[in-house]
């Protein structure tokens, strides 16, 4: 009797296991849209190498990211402030203000100019103190501070110059060997940065700070420390960033980085975060950072005039952001 209720073994495992192949073969949405920053980078590296082909080799991948390790440090800055839900518009000139520093102190007044970029630190952490306690808007202090930073840069440097230090610049001038110095940076960062929010147990923490704040107090977290390790750990970028910049261009300038700000938020957004607060990657900051980059090149080899370049930039940035709002009402 059992023998005629029960199904056909291969018809039962069929039905069962059917759907489930299928569901393999299909890709993820979320992934395929991590995965546009990617896709965007390499078609622009394939149309680079296609017009001159020279650029594939050592030196052509050095020099093409060459000047995106400091806006892959500034866009990492920017990262830690939106994951708490936070903006800050004041990254591109506290950049400046470091290569200020950086062009007239540290090569000869090294003291002063740790003493001066330290305080710079301290101000970044005090900045998210103040947002935290007050309630403050992080858009509006932030604001606020750019105008200071600029302000101090000029009053250090008015006009482009200094010289920065011999070692700086032969630090961003080394040829490590089979891969070159920015592309050892980038993976640096990223594995950095992936380990510290997505694998440390306190990264665990400050992810849930920016997400849900209100969840993390009630488990007896401290929003205050979290955003004074988010803001510090960004001014400590922010600095790298200035002095990267400087070791690449040899001096300082008041007004040489104020694009970072804007270009840090694509990059975050880019490479997948979203204003919401906790909702980050390491990864695809790095990946949008060196993709914003690279557009500057590849424009620039199409023959693009440079008052173009900055749209231009905007343009690949929202056709890559349209994809990945395409590919996530496809997927719902």
């Amino acid at each position: 009797m059992s023998e005629v209720v029960r199904p056909p073994p291969s018809v039962g495992i069929g039905k069962k296991r059917q759907p489930a192949r299928r569901a393999g073969h299909r890709m993820n949405p979320d992934h395929l849209q991590l995965a546009l920053p990617f896709i965007a980078l390499v078609v622009m590296l394939v149309v680079i190498f296609a017009i001159r082909p020279a650029a594939f080799s050592y030196f052509g991948f050095g020099l093409l990211f060459n000047l995106a390790v400091p806006l892959i440090l500034a866009s990492m800055a920017q990262m830690l402030v939106i994951c708490l839900g936070d903006i800050d518009l004041s990254v591109g000139n506290f950049v400046g203000f470091v290569t200020c520093v950086v062009a007239v102190f540290l090569r000869d007044k090294p003291f002063i100019a740790m003493l001066l970029l330290a305080a710079g630190i301290v101000a970044y952490a005090a900045v998210g103190v103040l947002i935290q306690l007050r309630s403050l808007p992080s858009i509006i202090v932030t604001l606020g501070m750019s105008f200071v930073w600029l302000g101090l840069a000029l009053l250090i440097l008015p006009s482009p110059g200094g010289t920065a230090p011999d070692w700086l610049t032969a630090t961003m001038a080394l040829q490590t060997p089979w891969i070159p110095l920015p592309l050892v940076i980038a993976v640096a960062l990223a594995a950095a940065g992936h380990w510290l929010l997505k694998r440390s147990a306190y990264g665990v923490v400050l992810l849930g700070a920016g997400a849900n704040p209100r969840a993390a107090a009630r488990a007896g977290w401290s929003l205050l420390q979290a955003r004074i390790m988010m803001y510090g750990t960004a001014g400590g970028l922010a600095v790298l960033s200035g002095l990267a910049l400087s070791g690449l261009t040899t001096s300082g300038d008041p007004n040489i980085a104020p694009t970072y700000t804007l270009l840090g938020v694509g990059a975050v957004i880019l490479g997948g975060g979203s204003f919401t607060g906790g909702l980050v990657s390491p990864v695809g900051t790095v990946v949008g950072a060196m993709t914003l980059s690279l557009a500057g090149s590849l424009l620039s080899f199409l023959n693009v005039p440079p008052v173009w370049q900055v749209g231009a930039q905007g343009v690949i940035l929202f056709l890559v952001l349209a994809g990945r709002v395409f590919i996530g009402r496809s997927g719902r």
